[in-house]
């Protein structure tokens, strides 16, 4: 049986009809169609899943759809239009991102870590980053992106 969520996803009330056990990460791909949210591991390992959900980074592949009821959930698709939030920018000038699978997961995550440490040093953002591989690089030029974001303030 069929349950119906409404919820706010990038600053856009919806409200879909969908089974119970939906998970929001494929909620967000497949009923919404916002496939920047990358599905990884689909066992909460990987991040590549992670979104904003009422302002704090979470792994969507670890939660239900309706347990999101009536919350906000921000994606990579709403953290900006058309690409320019700091952190994305950042990934660019800084080549942080190789393959792009894990890319949003990580710049989601790396949007929570700044709003809750602005000043985050080296040790910090690699410790926030903990839960999101990246499969491709050793981290530096994913790690000196943050750091440029906390040094442009």
């Amino acid at each position: 049986m069929d349950q119906t969520v409404s919820l706010t996803v990038n600053g856009r009330r919806v409200s879909k009809s969908i089974d119970p056990r939906t998970l929001l990460v494929h909620f967000i791909r497949e009923n919404l169609e916002l496939t920047g949210t990358h599905v990884g591991c689909d066992t909460a390992q990987c991040g590549a899943c992670t979104i904003h959900l009422n302002g704090r980074a979470v792994k969507a592949c670890s939660i239900l759809a309706v347990q999101a009821e009536g919350g906000e959930v921000t994606t990579i698709e709403g953290l900006s239009t058309d690409g320019s939030h700091p952190m994305q920018q950042a990934f660019r000038e800084c080549h942080a991102l190789q393959c792009g699978f894990c890319t949003p997961g990580m710049v989601m995550s790396a949007v929570a870590l700044l709003k809750d440490n602005p000043k985050a040093n080296e040790h910090e953002i690699r410790d926030g980053l903990e839960g999101n591989l990246c499969r491709c690089t050793g981290y530096h030029n994913i790690v000196r992106a943050i750091e440029s974001v906390v040094a442009a303030g």
